[in-house]
C-alpha cells in the first residue's frame, strides 16, 4: 500500500504503477474516482477480440442545466447515461437506455447536436458487420436501420459522423477503405448499388450511385489502400481530414471532392486524426508510435511528437486550453474567453493565417503569441499533453541549438521521455527546466550551464520556400552540431545515421506486408509508386526524423491497466477510457467541485489505490 500511495502522489518509479493526478503549467489535473461511468456491475470488461471502446457527448439544454449525456459501447452493449462529469458522482444504476446487440457489436457512434433537445436525441451507431443504426436513447426508439443487408459494404463501420451542419446528413466509413454519404431521409434499395464516376484523383475515387430514385448512398468514396481508419470534419465543416491503414493522411474539399493534400507516416498505418480549433493545422498518430503535425496552408509536415511507446490510438485539441492572443511571447496560457475571442474560424483560411503571420511579422505591432495544446492516449496505456508553440508555428527566426539537442536525444532514448516523470523529462535527458510543472518547449530556448555550438537557425525550420534551397549548406552544420552532443544519438557520424535509415526503409518495407491491397483493383492507381515507403522519405510526404522538430509531451502518464480508446477534452474536464470499459474523468485545476471532500474509495478498475 505504501508503494501505491507513493504511487498516486507521483513519487512512485515503477512503470506500472496508475497515475491518479498529473501537474502541467495550468495546476494540477484529478482523477475523479466517483464520475466513472462503466457497465453497472463496475465489473472489467475481457476485451480480447472485442471493438474498442468508444465515448461519444451530447448537450441537451434541459431546463436542470445538467444537460450533458454521454453514451458508450462496451463489447456488445451500448449505453446511455446523464454525464454529471465534476459536479455529482455518476450513478450507474439507472442508464437512460441500454441496448444489447447479438450478432455484431457496437463500433463507433455520433450524435446530432443540431437537433438534440431534452426530448429526443438522433443518435447514430456504426457496427462491426457493416450496418448503421439510427436511434433516438431517449424516446428509446430505433427508427431506421442503413446497409441493412449488407448490399452497400459488408467489412466493419470505422467511423461514423454527422456533416456538420446537416440534419439529416452523415458521412460512414469502412474497414474496406471505403466511405458513404447517406441521408437519413432515403432509403437504400433492396438490390446492391450500381455507381458511376464523379471524380478521380491520385489513390481516391468518388462515386454516385445511379438509381432512378434517389437512394442511398449518395456518394461512395474510394480512399487509399486497405482500411480507413478514421476520418475528421475541419471546424467551418468545409473540408475532410481521412486516415487509412496505407499510411497516408488525404485532406480533401468535401463539397468539391478534390484533393487538397497529402501526408504520409514514418511507418504503418495511421489510425487517427484531429483538426485545430481554427482549422490550420491537423494531427495524426498512428503505428509509427508518433504523434505528427501537418499544416493545413502549406500541406507539409511542421513537428512530430515523440513520447508513446505504441500505436496512438486518439489525438485530440485541448479547446479550452488553446490560445492565440496578442501579447508578451512568453505568456502562453489564456482563459477560454481570451480564446473564444480571439481565435475566429474564418472561411478564407489563407488570409486568415497570412494576416496573423504579418502581424507575427512586422516590427511595429506586438507579436502574437500562439499556443495549441492538443493531446493523445495509446495502446501503451500512456496518456500525452503536448503544446504546439510560436518556435514550432513560425521557425523563422534562429533557434538555439541546445533545444535541438533535447529533442533529437529524445527521439532514440525512450526512457527519457516517457517514464511517467514531471514535464522535464527521464533519466539521460538535458533538463531545461527545473521545476517539473513546466515543459521545456515553452522556457527560454537555450540551456543554462551547458556550452554547446553558437546558435544556428535550423535548416528544417526555414520557410518552406528557401528549405529546400538552404538544405545542402545547412546539413553539414547540423550534422556537425549534432555530432557535438552528448547523446548516442547525437554521436552518430552521418554514415551511421544513413545505414540506420536504411535499416528503417527495410523495417518499414516489412510492416506494410499486412496491408491488403484489394482496394486496388477497385480503383485505377496512376502513381503506385508514391505508396511505396523507401520513395516517400525524404520528401515533403514524409520528412526524415531529423528533418523537422521533434516535440516533447508536457506529461506523459500511465493511467490504465489496458490500452486507451478515448480522449475528450470537455470544459471543466478530460474524459478518458479504455479497453476494459472504464469511462475515467480528470478535473481541471481548479474544477474538482463537490467531489473533492468525498473520501477517494478504492475502485474496481485499480486506477486508484
Amino acid at each position: 500500500m505504501l508503494i501505491s500511495k507513493m504511487a498516486a502522489e507521483g513519487g512512485g518509479k515503477e512503470m506500472n504503477e496508475i497515475k491518479t493526478q498529473f501537474t502541467t503549467r495550468e495546476g494540477v489535473y484529478k482523477l475523479l474516482t466517483h464520475s466513472e461511468y462503466s457497465r453497472p456491475n463496475r465489473v472489467p470488461f475481457n476485451s480480447q477480440g472485442s471493438n474498442p471502446v468508444k465515448v461519444s457527448f451530447v448537450n441537451v439544454n434541459d431546463q436542470s442545466g445538467n444537460g450533458d449525456r454521454i453514451c458508450f459501447n462496451v463489447g456488445r452493449e451500448l449505453y446511455f447515461y446523464i454525464y454529471k462529469g465534476v459536479r455529482k458522482a455518476a450513478d450507474l444504476s439507472k442508464p437512460i437506455d441500454k441496448r444489447i446487440y447479438k450478432g455484431t457489436q457496437p463500433t463507433c457512434h455520433d450524435f446530432n447536436h443540431l437537433t438534440a433537445t431534452a426530448e429526443s436525441v438522433s443518435l447514430l451507431v456504426g457496427f462491426s458487420a457493416g450496418q448503421v443504426q439510427l436511434i433516438d436513447p431517449i424516446k428509446k426508439e430505433t427508427s431506421k436501420l442503413f446497409n441493412e443487408e449488407r448490399l452497400i459494404d459488408k467489412s466493419r463501420v470505422t467511423c461514423v459522423k454527422w456533416v456538420p451542419g446537416s440534419e439529416s446528413l452523415f458521412l460512414v466509413a469502412h474497414s474496406s477503405g471505403n466511405m458513404y454519404l447517406y441521408n437519413v431521409e432515403h432509403t437504400c434499395g433492396t438490390t446492391a448499388p450500381h455507381y458511376q464516376v464523379l471524380k478521380q484523383g491520385e489513390n481516391y475515387a468518388v462515386h454516385t450511385c445511379k438509381s432512378k430514385s434517389t437512394r442511398n448512398p449518395l456518394l461512395k468514396w474510394t480512399v487509399g489502400e486497405g482500411a480507413l481508419n478514421e476520418f475528421a470534419f475541419s471546424p467551418d465543416g468545409k473540408f475532410l481530414a481521412c486516415v487509412s491503414q496505407d499510411g497516408f493522411l488525404r485532406v480533401f474539399n468535401f463539397d468539391s471532392v478534390e484533393l487538397h493534400g497529402t501526408m504520409k507516416s514514418y511507418f504503418g498505418g495511421l489510425l487517427c486524426v484531429c483538426w485545430s480549433p481554427d482549422g490550420k493545422y491537423i494531427v495524426a498518430g498512428g503505428e509509427d508510435d508518433l504523434v505528427t503535425v501537418w499544416s493545413f496552408l502549406d500541406c507539409r509536415v511542421i513537428a512530430r511528437g515523440h513520447g508513446h511507446k505504441s500505436w496512438v490510438s486518439v489525438v485530440a485539441f485541448d479547446h479550452y486550453t488553446t490560445s492565440v492572443e496578442e501579447s508578451d511571447p512568453m505568456e502562453l496560457s489564456g482563459s477560454d474567453e481570451d480564446f473564444q475571442d480571439q481565435i475566429h474560424f474564418d472561411r478564407d483560411r489563407a488570409n486568415s493565417t497570412q494576416s496573423r503571420l504579418s502581424k507575427r511579422n512586422s516590427t511595429d505591432s506586438r507579436p502574437v503569441s500562439v499556443t495549441y495544446r492538443f493531446g493523445s492516449v495509446g495502446q501503451d496505456t500512456q496518456l500525452c499533453l503536448w503544446d504546439l508553440t510560436e518556435d514550432i508555428l513560425f521557425p523563422h527566426l534562429p533557434l538555439s541549438r541546445t533545444r535541438t539537442h533535447t529533442n533529437v536525444m529524445n527521439a532514440t532514448n525512450p526512457s527519457s521521455g516517457g517514464s511517467g516523470g514531471g514535464g522535464g523529462g527521464g533519466s539521460g535527458s538535458i533538463v531545461i527546466s527545473n521545476n517539473p510543472g513546466t515543459n521545456g518547449n515553452n522556457s527560454g530556448g537555450s540551456t543554462p550551464g551547458n556550452s554547446l555550438p553558437t546558435p544556428l537557425p535550423r535548416s528544417n525550420s526555414l520557410p518552406h520556400s528557401a528549405a529546400a534551397a538552404a538544405a545542402n549548406s545547412k546539413s553539414v552544420a547540423m550534422d556537425g552540431a549534432i555530432a557535438s552532443g552528448v547523446s548516442k544519438f547525437a554521436t552518430l557520424s552521418l554514415h551511421d545515421r544513413k545505414e540506420r535509415h536504411h535499416e528503417k526503409d527495410h523495417k518499414r518495407n516489412h510492416s506494410m506486408g499486412h496491408i491488403s491491397s484489394k482496394s486496388s483493383d477497385k480503383l485505377n492507381l496512376l502513381a503506385k509508386t508514391k505508396t511505396d515507403p523507401a520513395k516517400t522519405l525524404g520528401t515533403t510526404l514524409c520528412p526524415r526524423m531529423e528533418d523537422v522538430p521533434l516535440l516533447e509531451p508536457l506529461i506523459c502518464k500511465k493511467i490504465a491497466h489496458e490500452r486507451l480508446t478515448v480522449l475528450i477534452f470537455l470544459e471543466d474536464c478530460i474524459v478518458t477510457a479504455c479497453q476494459e470499459g472504464f469511462i475515467c474523468t480528470w478535473a481541471r485545476p481548479g474544477k474538482v467541485g463537490l467531489l473533492s471532500s468525498q473520501n477517494q474509495a478504492n475502485s474496481p478498475s485499480g486506477t486508484v489505490v
